[in-house]
């Protein structure tokens, strides 16, 4: 048995249930919701490059290192992003988050907490991870923030790391967070969830 498994995890009215091409139109139409392919610093395809992102992702399942989520609203139906556990080393036990992006509309909304606090759920509590890592682009700001906010600590900066989509090359900024630091974030992001807005 893999150390990841296909699952469907649910909470909030978000459901994240593993990537396929079924979801292609409304992955298609999430990514158009703020032309998000336009910006340097994400992994977001283009309306075009659609299948061919879903089916690397799939490939890279295959291989072990990838676990690709749709991001769906239940209510609705409609797929609000994707994100994934990759870098999967089970010896370690240890997964990183990412591959994460969402529709504009629903940026700054519940869904992104929703989802980190289902997938570190899922890590520390099933799987029991060791370690939940995340990586981000130097330029990508917002990402490290919302990383932060999570409770992750910064581990350091890999430089020249990994090519952008314009042919730059960019540094990567590593995040992690440890099974004992888990109860304390945990906390946190359900109060962040259950606060009034």
């Amino acid at each position: 048995m893999a150390f990841v498994e296909p699952i469907d995890l649910r909470r909030n009215g978000v459901l994240l249930t593993p990537l396929d091409f079924a979801h292609e139109d409304g992955l298609r139409a999430a990514a158009q919701d703020g032309e998000l392919w336009k910006i340097r610093v994400t992994s977001v395809p283009e309306p075009e490059n659609t299948r061919l992102y879903i089916e690397q992702a799939m490939n890279m399942r295959a291989a072990g290192n990838r676990m690709p989520f749709a991001v769906i609203d239940e209510v609705t139906g409609k797929v609000l992003g994707s994100t994934s556990y990759h870098d999967i080393v089970p010896a370690l036990k240890r997964v990183e988050i990412g591959y994460t992006w969402y529709a504009q509309s629903v940026q700054r909304s519940h869904v992104n907490t929703t989802c980190k606090l289902a997938l570190l759920a899922h890590a520390f509590e099933t799987l029991g991870a060791a370690v939940v890592g995340w990586r981000t682009d130097n330029f990508n700001f917002a990402s490290q923030r919302a990383i932060e906010r999570l409770g992750a600590r910064k581990d350091g900066v890999i430089r020249h790391h990994a090519p952008r989509r314009d042919g730059t090359v960019r540094d990567t900024v590593m995040y992690s967070m440890l099974a004992g630091e888990w109860p304390e974030a945990k906390a946190q992001l359900l109060y962040l969830l259950n606060k009034p807005r």
